[in-house]
């Protein structure tokens, strides 16, 4: 089943398309656009997650088993939007990411809002404990970021850019602060930017309040163990209150999109 519930009333309304297809690229990209950016100021941070119906954000460690074909056709309309995904190093180690790739159903909308055939990868790292021989880092269709802190170890710096990628100081001491590591990305115009986690990072873009949309499937599963939810970290003093911005539902999969009040 394919539906969609407008935020206006919540009320059920089957789609004209019908209710037997699978929601175009184009339709999905404009249900998930980012919002109108006054020229030079600021940013969008959005976070993409899946979580069970209990609450587990992952499942023997990755998110993967918690995922439908309808989450990844999303997952990838977001990243074809997207200047950029900041993602932690860990959940590069454990998802085994790879350079995000140019997609023809995205060219003419990319080129037309200035971007790039494919976003940046921005990886956050205090350590640089990362392996620099994977395609993420020696093949990529843009060169790949490193955010990491001005105390970080210089051999690792000097072996990430040895290796193509290019490391952004956007803190202080060897961690990466999130509001700087959000206006660093700014300053070079990537401003459409897009977290895929893992917890630990978006637990820490929540605390600073620097995020400012989450993408949540809801996925119908039950994993019970212990395993994380989608935000991890120390809690905050004031629970962040976001507004429904859209609902989605697909054999049973709820894609729901809010924006920080």
């Amino acid at each position: 089943m394919r539906r969609l519930f407008p935020v206006t009333d919540m009320t059920a309304h089957e789609t004209d398309a019908g209710a037997d297809r699978e929601w175009s690229l184009d339709e999905l990209a404009d249900a998930y656009g980012y919002p109108e950016l006054p020229e030079g100021e600021g940013a969008w941070l959005r976070a993409n997650m899946v979580s069970s119906l209990d609450g587990a954000g992952q499942h023997d460690g990755r998110s993967q088993p918690l995922s439908s074909d309808a989450d990844m056709r999303i997952f990838g309309t977001l990243r074809g939007l997207a200047d950029v995904v900041v993602v932690g190093a860990e959940t590069v180690r454990l998802e085994g990411y790879r350079p995000a790739r140019a997609r023809e159903a995205f060219a003419a909308r990319r080129a037309a809002a200035g971007q790039g055939p494919a976003p940046v990868i921005a990886v956050v790292s205090a350590s640089l404990s990362l392996d620099f021989s994977l395609p993420l880092f020696t093949a990529p269709l843009v060169p790949t970021l490193i955010l990491t802190g001005a105390a970080a170890p210089v051999e690792r710096v000097r072996a990430a850019r040895e290796a193509g990628a290019e490391v952004l100081v956007a803190g202080d001491g060897a961690g990466v602060e999130p509001d700087r590591a959000k206006a660093v990305l700014a300053e070079r115009g990537l401003r459409r930017q897009l977290t895929e986690g893992g917890p630990r990072l978006l637990g820490q873009f929540v605390a600073a309040e620097a995020l400012d949309e989450l993408c949540l499937t809801v996925s119908p599963t039950m994993t019970a163990g212990g395993a994380q939810r989608i935000a991890g970290g120390p809690p905050v003093a004031v629970p962040t209150r976001f507004a429904v911005a859209s609902l989605l539902e697909q054999d049973g999969f709820l894609f729901t999109r809010y924006r920080r009040i």
